[in-house]
């Protein structure tokens, strides 16, 4: 018995419970530092792999990351497709690095189904540009087939691919060098026919813009209006009052006025399209000639005064026999009412 007793290994229990013989034995002193070796060897792998993100279990997904010569990858394991590239020095990166690498800030990391920029260029825009191109020239009359599914489609990838800046410069550009073009033919028209051609210009840009906008609506929403905090079709409208209407505004301005001056010299729906069009493009042109704007927008003079109801009165009577000067009757008096005094 005292022999079995002096025999019999001595268990120490660690902190982690991790029972070990210190008795004479050596092979059981040489079991415990293999196991030790072992699990100190797994420790140090699953701490080298990924260090745990403070305060709790780090986040996980549905997947599996495999090793490439550009770094690793991050593999759905449902489709088995490319989900995003992560840095070869993610998982070496600090806890915090790790967590930021992962938060929302970051989702152009992990995009689904990438499409490169060769394809953009290659496939989606020159399908767009044709479309667009179609859009600019057509009359509002004509009837010309164009696919806007089709349209809306490429949009749509375009922007969910991460396209939307390289996209909006691209349809910015197309539209700028179309209204160059339509600029330099108003300048070579004749003077009699210059207002016909700018309202020929202004309403079919404007017809066009009703098609081009709504397929683009995508792009519109989550980059133009999110990250830019404008309207795509403000933008594309202030590019026609850029290269089309400043540039010719000193010429028709007194075409205008003169027209305006001369009743029926122009057409009255023509007049109205111009002066409202300038109007909205540019408020502010109301001032170069209050006269001509007031006739076809309100609230462009100042309000009334009473101080002043002669002078509107004399103003109004001045009308009526310029009126009456130029041909138009003041039409059947027989059927006034007669006064009192007669």
């Amino acid at each position: 018995m005292e022999a079995m007793e002096d025999d019999s290994l001595d268990t120490k229990d660690d902190h982690n419970h991790n029972y070990c013989a210190s008795g004479s034995g050596g092979s059981s002193s040489k079991v415990c530092t293999y196991l030790s070796s072992q699990l100190s060897d797994v420790t140090t792998v699953s701490q080298s792999a990924c260090p745990p993100v403070p305060g709790g279990e780090p986040e996980t997904r549905r997947g599996k990351l495999w090793s490439g010569s550009t770094g690793s990858k991050f593999m759905d394991s449902d489709s088995g497709s490319e989900s995003s590239e992560v840095s070869e020095t993610d998982c070496t990166a600090p806890p915090a690095a790790v967590e930021g690498k992962f938060s929302l800030d970051s989702t152009s990391k992990f995009l689904l189904n990438a499409m490169a920029v060769e394809d953009y260029r290659n496939n989606h825009w020159p399908n767009l540009e044709k479309a667009i191109d179609r859009l600019l020239i057509q009359n509002p009359t004509d009837h010309i087939s164009v696919s806007y599914a089709q349209i809306y489609s490429y949009v749509y990838k375009c922007v969910c691919q991460q396209h939307s800046e390289l996209l909006y410069a691209d349809l910015t550009l197309k539209i700028t060098n179309h209204l160059q073009q339509v600029s330099t033919h108003l300048q070579a028209s004749p003077p009699e026919d210059f207002i016909e051609n700018f309202n020929v210009a202004l309403t079919q840009y404007t017809a066009s813009l009703q098609c081009i906008v709504p397929v683009f609506m995508y792009l519109n929403k989550f980059y133009i209006e999110s990250k830019l905090n404008r309207d795509l079709r403000e933008d594309l409208m202030k590019l026609f009052a850029d290269h089309v209407a400043e540039i010719h505004v000193n010429t028709l301005m007194p075409l205008l006025i003169k027209a305006h001056s001369m009743p029926f010299q122009v057409q009255p729906s023509t007049m109205a399209s111009v002066v409202k069009g300038l109007h909205s493009l540019r408020p502010d042109w109301a001032q170069l000639a209050p006269a001509l704007f007031s006739g076809f927008i309100p609230q462009i003079n100042p309000p009334a005064v009473e101080s002043l109801l002669p002078d509107y009165a004399a103003h109004d009577q001045k009308l009526q026999l310029e009126l009456y000067m130029n041909g138009f009757p003041r039409g059947d008096q027989s059927r006034k009412r007669a006064s009192e005094d007669s």
